[in-house]
Order: structure tokens, then C-alpha cells, then sequence
């Protein structure tokens, strides 16, 4: 929504500045921003504005210990704050208590960085199965150290969302993916009182 006028960017540079104006417009103190060998720009963003961006990366759980690796190698050359999963986009799909995702679950907790994960009804007309927010629970239970954070909504199923962020300590939402405005009422009830 805050990117509906985005002018058109060709260079690096571009797009790092555009992303500063953006969050000094909005207050924005510092920004979580994905990084990979392969992406000149984000590196160069974590190069030049310390101060300004975090770095994460991305996880393909099916990738095996190749993804670990990369992972690690990441955290070591960019400091990672955080690893971010989209299960209902990895291919084939991986559900969130999919044992495949835990050995990245096993190093987060290691690194002791969070894992941001998509949960809910994906945007890309995909099938949704992957990110119940239900799967979440045996995630919590086996990884109890486990910094999870909820992104993208968790809708339809914000009320258990809630449910289990009271029963897990370590479970968080990120209001990610709507305008306040759009912020779902069991989420904005529970930042209100017990959250």
C-alpha cells in the first residue's frame, strides 16, 4: 500500500535511496531486508547503512544441508537477523511442522535469530494447506526456544493465532501484508489487552 506510487528504478542505487526516503517518511528507524550472494543490491545496502538495514535470508528446506550451509555462510558473512519461509512457496510445498524445516528450526534456535514464516491463506493462488496456523503448535511444543513469528495475516484462523500465541511464549505475529486499517480484530483485541 505505502509503494502504490513506486517510480520506475534501474540502479542499485535507486532502489537503496528509494527505500531510505520511504522509511524516513514513514518513521521507520530500520528496515529487515532479505540478503543473498547472488543480490548485489541487498549486500550493498547492509555495506553502506548499517545503521539503517538488518539482514535475513530465506529458507528452501528441500534444499537439505545445502540450505543450512548457505544459511550459516549468511549469518557469518551479514550478521542474519532473521530467516524467513514461505511454506506454501517452496517447491514441492513443505508444511510448517514438516520435518524438513527442522533442522532449520534447530539452527535458528542455535543462532538464536527468529524465524519469520507465512502463515494463513497465501496471496499467489496456490494451495493453502502448508501454512495452517494449526501445524504451529507442534513447532512451539518441540522447539520451546524456537523465536516463531507469525507473518502475512494467519487468516482465516487469527483467533487460534491468538490462542496459541498465549499458550507459546515464543510465538509472535507480525503485522505484515495489510494496512493498519486492515489489521484483522482478534490480532488488534489481543495487542490491546493479554498481548
Amino acid at each position: 500500500y505505502m509503494f502504490k506510487d513506486v517510480p520506475k528504478l534501474e540502479k542499485q542505487d535507486d532502489y537503496i535511496r528509494f527505500s531510505l526516503d520511504q522509511m524516513d517518511q514513514y518513521g521507520i528507524e530500520k528496515a529487515l531486508i532479505g540478503v543473498s550472494f547472488e543480490d548485489e543490491t541487498g549486500q550493498k545496502a547492509l555495506r553502506q547503512h548499517p545503521d539503517r538495514f538488518l539482514a535475513s535470508c530465506g529458507t528452501e528446506p528441500n534444499n537439505g544441508m545445502e540450505d543450512l550451509r548457505n544459511i550459516r555462510r549468511l549469518h557469518e558473512a551479514y550478521d542474519l537477523k532473521a530467516i524467513s519461509a514461505f511454506p506454501c512457496g517452496c517447491v514441492p510445498q513443505v508444511p510448517i511442522n514438516d520435518k524438513r524445516f527442522y533442522p532449520v528450526y534447530a539452527l535458528c534456535c542455535e543462532l538464536d535469530i527468529p524465524i519469520c514464516c507465512c502463515v494463513g491463506v497465501p496471496g499467489p493462488r496456490i494451495p493453502m494447506a502448508a501454512q495452517e496456523v494449526a501445524l504451529i503448535d507442534e513447532v512451539c511444543w518441540f522447539f520451546p526456544e524456537l523465536k516463531f513469528v507469525m507473518r502475512h495475516g494467519a487468516e482465516p484462523w487469527t483467533d487460534l493465532a491468538v490462542k496459541l500465541m498465549l499458550k507459546w511464549p515464543n510465538l509472535y505475529y507480525s503485522t505484515s501484508a495489510f494496512a493498519p486499517k486492515y489489521y484483522p480484530k482478534a490480532i488488534i483485541d489481543y495487542a490491546n489487552t493479554r498481548g
